[in-house]
């Protein structure tokens, strides 16, 4: 950074200055410290040994001490803090975008005007942030889309700038969801898209079927938040893949317990541990917050949580045990010092007839049964659990609706929620930013309890929390270097191990008469893909398109390209795995008389659910649907959106008339391949990863190793008669070389692969 002329004073001290006002001062045997000229803080300098004065009182608190053992430093502050204060850290606040846009949930103004009007910098903090970092004491920052490295290091510095000098001097541990995905999608994986290292994400990589990878690309990606400012990982999701039409199935690893375990551990060991500290914690480490206890994978008929008409969780086979073996046996037996997962997130799913206790069916995040005595109790968990976003909040107007997600506690209040979410054993609320509701939860608990009783739980939480601060060293440093941010952030090196790491999850699924690698340069008919219009995550609508489906200049440099089938020597089809718009819920159905309830579809072609259940395991809406007591869609019919996915197979595949056609499939969940497999030569799947890792094997740069991290159907029958929350009890394809796309299987150039992987981890 640039360097400002210094004084005296500081010379003496051994003070460094930055830019941003900010100051290092280095201990010969300890910690470096950082903190901002602007922020009041002052310099203690005790038998040679430096320490910060983060409260101005003058004298060297056990908080301050970075000699202390990080429970005696957690508990001293925690003593200090008052309600408001411990309230404010139970805070997590929603989405930030940097800068901020004029409108939508991540919406921020900067002295009253939008960020293009205001002339602010794209690194400065909005009215909004000021507003929860001040009055509210919020300290948990979710980032998402930034607008380059360097303004997300220059933004972090400035949030812990602004809340260095207020109060004890508590800094902000910012957070982030995944943003190494090969491919931006609209919620997941908003911070990618070319600034950072590019890996293959959930299936991706569990198709890799390597742990040690998982653990690699957990260290550089720790590397690349840390440079950013950002301290905590919302992952890894552990869930099991156990029901194939799950929307959030394409960012677990596997269906199989023992392989996403083993996942689990090796993603949450590369991003916790600082290599070389004795205990593995230290200022290079990321806390990871591990997703979804106790497992959210087995919806009822593959409806999400993240809307009221998927909020139950069924276990048909009686295998809720099975869900929590990746937490048990994973995320909580660490091979590293730091021993288990920083933080724990619920799921927003009633886990249907699981409280054996209490026979409660409330909403994972407000279970004292799944919290307490399970986790807290049984386990023997005591990191921090937080909830998923928006559990508090109202539910919308409808059953297909996008907004609070407060299921089995929709007629509480606000602030009722608020105390049920206490009393279940939680210490943070994902995606509020206003301490008030927490605040008038404390005072139902003080009436309940006692205030003795309250300010002593309000305190253990306010433990647990600051215990990830103090392990990654913010207490001692919480600024970044913003040169060293540009040059570590999407490193030539890291983008090369993420770029590897894409090619090793593509799957080879059939590759008759050996028609791959095509080496020689020939002429490849490519047709265009057309994408329909869609509506995102958020509701926001995207045009129709027809475009290529690749970069044609890449493939130019391999082969000749043209628009004629009849002159190719052979075609390469690009599509995506079948998608069903609705989701398995439509309020057009209710208008119609019926309960709303839709198939989800892995199919192409329009599919009836004549092999549905009679009648759904799980109903209830009590406030917005209070009359559905039966969410069955047997015998309704649905048609994937991107139905002519199939058709461009079918007639690429006629006008070709006999001449290899390969197909690559990137998929988001299993899907059905009967519909087309025969049509294909060879077909390569990944999940969602670039094309141009699929070329690069296409060409026989590399040599496909993926495996299928879950089993793909036979057909919709096999779908709908399995069962959500059992592994491999699907039954598979069968393609026309004898291959079956099971669990475990892929090819490489040698055929059928059988190796160290396939023989460890078995259905």
């Amino acid at each position: 950074m640039k360097r400002t002329v210094l004084n005296v004073a500081a010379l003496f001290l051994g003070i460094t200055a930055f830019s941003q006002n900010i100051q290092t001062v280095t201990n010969s045997k300890g910690p470096v410290l950082g903190y901002s000229a602007d922020s009041g803080v002052k310099i203690l300098t005790i038998g040679g040994n430096k320490f910060k004065d983060l409260n101005k009182n003058g004298k060297l608190d056990k908080y301050e001490d970075w000699r202390l053992p990080v429970d005696e430093r957690a508990k001293d502050l925690a003593s200090k803090m008052t309600i408001e204060q411990i309230a404010g850290l139970m805070l997590y606040s929603g989405h930030q975008s940097v800068p901020a846009p004029a409108d939508g949930f991540r919406a921020g103004k900067y002295n009253g005007k939008l960020y293009k009007e205001s002339g602010a910098n794209a690194w400065d903090l909005t009215d909004q942030q000021k507003k929860f970092l001040k009055e509210d004491n919020l300290r948990h920052v979710l980032v998402t889309t930034v607008e380059s490295p360097e303004v997300a290091a220059k933004w972090s510095n400035n949030i812990q700038a602004y809340i260095e000098g207020l109060g004890l001097g508590i800094p902000a541990n910012n957070s982030t969801d995944p943003r190494h995905s090969a491919t931006v999608t609209a919620e997941f994986n908003e911070g990618a898209g070319g600034q950072i290292s590019l890996w293959p994400d959930g299936l991706a990589m569990g198709a890799t079927f390597d742990p040690e990878l998982v653990k690699k690309f957990g260290n550089i990606a720790a590397h690349e938040y840390r440079a950013l400012g950002i301290a905590t990982a919302l992952s890894p999701q552990i869930d099991l893949g156990t029901e194939p039409r799950w929307y959030r199935i394409a960012y677990v690893f596997s269906e199989s317990p023992e392989l996403t375990a083993d996942m689990a551990r090796g993603y949450i060991d590369g991003f916790q541990t600082t290599v070389g500290n004795k205990n593995g914690w230290g200022n290079k480490s990321v806390n990871a917050m591990v997703k979804h206890w106790p497992g959210g994978g087995p919806e009822e008929g593959g409806r999400d949580a993240h809307w009221a008409m998927g909020k139950f969780a069924v276990y048909p086979g009686n295998n809720f045990q099975t869900h929590v073996k990746p937490f048990t046996e994973g995320a909580f037996k660490l091979n590293g010092g730091t021993k288990e997962a920083a933080a724990v997130m619920p799921y927003y799913t009633i886990s249907f007839n699981q409280d054996t206790k209490n026979g409660e069916n409330v909403g994972n995040g407000y279970s004292k049964y799944l919290i307490t005595d399970l986790l807290r109790g049984k386990y023997k968990y005591d990191g921090v659990v937080c909830t998923d976003w928006l559990i508090t909040a109202d539910e919308p107007k409808s059953p297909g609706g996008f907004a609070g997600k407060p299921w089995g506690a929709e007629k509480l209040s606000i602030a009722e929620r608020h105390y049920k979410v206490l009393e279940a054993g939680v210490d943070q609320f994902g995606g509020n930013n206003d301490k008030g509701p927490v605040l008038e939860a404390y005072q139902m608990g003080v009436k309940e309890h006692g205030e003795k009783a309250y300010r002593a739980k309000f305190e253990q939480s306010a433990v647990r929390l600051l215990r990830n601060f103090f392990r990654t060293g913010l207490f001692e440093n919480p600024y970044v270097n913003v040169e060293e941010t540009k040059k570590i952030v999407g490193n030539p090196e890291f983008m090369k191990a993420g770029y590897e790491a894409q090619v090793k999850s593509i799957v080879m699924l059939k590759n008759k008469a050996n028609i791959l690698p095509i080496k020689e340069r020939k002429t490849v008919y490519i047709p265009k893909r057309y994408s329909p219009a869609t509506f995102n995550w958020w509701g926001i609508y995207t045009a129709p398109s027809l475009d290529y489906p690749i970069d044609i200049e890449k493939v130019k440099t391999h082969y000749n390209i043209t628009d004629d089938p009849s002159k190719a020597d052979f075609a390469l089809v690009f599509v995506k795995s079948p998608h069903s718009e609705e989701g398995g819920y439509s309020d057009i159905d209710v208008a119609e008389g019926g309960n709303g309830y839709l198939p989800i579809s892995l199919q192409y072609q329009t599919y009836t659910a004549t092999e549905a259940r009679e009648k759904s395991i799980a109903a209830g809406d009590p406030v917005v649907a209070p009359n559905v007591h039966d969410r069955t869609f047997k015998n309704k019919t649905s048609t994937a959106t991107n139905f002519t996915d199939l058709l461009t197979i079918q007639n690429t595949y006629k006008a070709m008339n006999g001449k290899p056609v390969i197909v690559s499939v990137t998929a988001s969940k299993p899907m059905v391949f009967n519909e087309f497999e025969k049509h294909a030569d060879a077909i390569l799947m990944n999940f969602n990863v670039s094309n141009q890792a699929v070329l690069d094997i296409i060409t026989g740069k590399y040599e496909p190793s993926g495996l299928l991290p879950l089993q793909m159907p036979a057909n919709m029958a096999a779908v709908e008669k399995q069962k959500e929350d059992v592994p491999y009890d699907m039954e598979t394809h069968k393609d026309s070389e004898g291959h079956s796309y099971d669990f475990g299987y892929g090819m490489n150039w040698s055929g059928v692969i059988k190796d160290a992987r396939t023989e460890k981890y078995k259905k």
